[in-house]
């Protein structure tokens, strides 16, 4: 798989899978957008703000749900049953929303959406890190979970539809929660011609199934005129099946065998996560209350915004593979952290007018979400083949629960109640949230430190070299197996210097082991 060069197969993979984080930053902005909809008098359903809030932590806890429950069954029952049937939850979640008749049946379904999309992280990112040639993986990586932005965008611009006027109010909100299923139903049918991860298979005892996948896949490839040369055996490995591991065993291999790791992918996924719901959920509250921008303007301030989210990814992403993973992760991190700092002195300055804040923002966030898409590529790539999944689960549901809801609680307590603030007719205290700006700058600043101190190079190479599989038999030239990883000197899986492991995954010669 490492070895094949960029073909129409890998476009494929990227547009069939690639979609999830559209969807979820789609479903954010609609959602956020019918807010004012769905507690206006005429929306039908004449919600409350805080319902409304309501229904975005219950989204939340649903994809935190779904990560979790899904991740365990992406990494049991395979890469491609998970990414069809999560999308097809998604589809009904989302779908339903559009048709619900009060708060607790729309809670219901937004949870059901979540659960959706939750599940699509895992699968998802599974099968691209494991479909993806090496020399590309990083690039792609970063650049489809920067694509969350694009979806926000395409919200966004339908938001200014719906929410114009020239829709009643009551069918502006539901036709809202039908443009994800719209997108979604014509990806379901791409994603069904995409081949379930030749080492999901292989790992699971499928030898054959994962011979014919990679035969299909060169086939394909062949046909695009592409010479394909043959895997020598040194690069060989064999594989044999292990059984479920239940959490205790999880717990013990995340923090006993992989503890650099664990914090790694704790810290850059928690750090991130805090910086982006502190600002995104209070984006709109500090063009309103600092310089008096209304309600129906903040999709104009929106759009330069989101459009730097999705840039940076898109330029930056490349030199993830080229440069290197912690260099850039560093520069991504505390280059956010430095401008952010900035930013807070001048904002607290008073020297900043909407625009300016804008276009600050946009700076910071064009290496923020660089970065933050750089945390779910790493969680997904320094542990083993078996636990893939489940790592990317597990360290989404911390990132969420920490940054989700610790985050945008703690920023609007320093914002203060914009309307008891207009009403005193004084001009807000720009301190408090300057403090605020303050600890999310010093936080991306040790995100980025961790990660160059503790951090894993793992550009360019396998996922096999980066985190060897738990249940890999080693196996040399010759084609005699050497002793099982862990009892050799060089079994940290930290320590990548060691010359003596493997530069490549591939498929074993005519006269190698194969899985069993």
């Amino acid at each position: 798989m490492d070895r094949l060069p960029w073909t129409k197969f890998h476009w494929l993979v990227v547009i069939g899978l690639g979609v999830s984080w559209i969807l979820d930053g789609l479903e954010i902005q609609i959602v956020s957008l019918n807010g004012a909809a769905l507690t206006h008098p005429e929306g039908g359903l004449q919600l409350t703000a805080g319902q409304v809030g309501a229904l975005g932590s219950i989204y939340l806890a649903g994809e935190v749900v779904g990560a979790l429950y899904f991740g365990r069954r992406t990494d049991k029952v395979g890469r491609k049953k998970m990414f069809i049937l999560t999308l097809a939850i998604y589809l009904i979640g989302s779908g339903l929303g559009g048709l619900a008749w009060d708060f607790w049946s729309l809670a219901a379904f937004r949870f059901i959406a979540g659960l959706g999309i939750g599940g699509e992280y895992t699968a998802m990112n599974s099968a691209i890190d494991e479909l993806i040639p090496a020399k590309y993986r990083g690039r792609v990586d970063i650049a489809v979970n920067g694509t969350y932005w694009g979806g926000a965008m395409l919200g966004n611009v339908a938001g200014l539809f719906l929410f114009s006027g020239a829709i009643p109010v009551d069918w502006g909100w539901r036709i809202g929660f039908f443009i994800g299923p719209v997108l979604g139903l014509v990806i379901i049918f791409i994603r069904r011609t995409l081949p379930e991860s030749p080492r999901w298979q292989l790992m699971h005892g499928h030898a054959e199934e994962a011979e014919r996948t990679i035969d299909d896949i060169e086939a394909r490839i062949a046909r695009e005129g592409v010479k394909l040369e043959p895997v020598p055996d040194s690069k060989a490995i064999e594989l044999k099946e292990t059984p479920p591991m239940g959490f205790g065993q999880l717990s013990k291999i995340f923090f006993q065998k992989y503890p650099k790791r664990s914090v790694l992918g704790f810290t850059m996924m928690v750090t991130q996560a805090f910086l982006y719901n502190a600002i995104f959920f209070t984006y709109a509250l500090v063009l309103t209350t600092y310089y008096g921008i209304p309600p129906g303007s903040i999709p104009w301030y929106f759009m330069p915004f989101a459009l730097g989210n999705l840039a940076g990814p898109l330029i930056l992403g490349k030199y993830f593979d080229t440069i290197g993973r912690r260099k850039m992760i560093l520069a991504t991190y505390g280059g956010s952290g430095v401008l952010l700092l900035i930013t807070a002195f001048l904002f607290n300055a008073g020297v900043l007018t909407a625009v300016t804040q804008t276009v600050l923002w946009c700076i910071i966030f064009f290496f923020a979400s660089a970065g933050a898409s750089s945390a779910y590529l790493t969680v997904s790539e320094i542990f083993p083949l078996e636990l893939r999944g489940q790592a990317i689960s597990y360290f989404f549901a911390i990132s969420q629960g920490a940054g989700g809801v610790v985050a945008p609680f703690l920023f609007g307590q320093l914002i203060g109640d914009p309307a008891q603030i207009q009403e005193s007719g004084v001009a807000p205290d720009t301190g408090p949230l300057t403090w605020g700006y303050i600890v999310g700058a010093i936080i991306m600043i040790i995100g980025g430190l961790v990660a160059w101190f503790i951090g894993i190079d793992a550009e360019q190479k396998s996922l096999e070299d980066v985190a060897e599989p738990l249940s890999a038999v080693r196996v040399n030239a010759g084609g005699v197996a050497d002793e099982p990883p862990g009892s050799t000197p060089h079994s940290d899986p930290d320590d990548l210097t060691d010359t003596s492991r493997r530069d490549g995954p591939s498929r074993p010669g005519p006269d190698s082991p194969r899985g069993s």
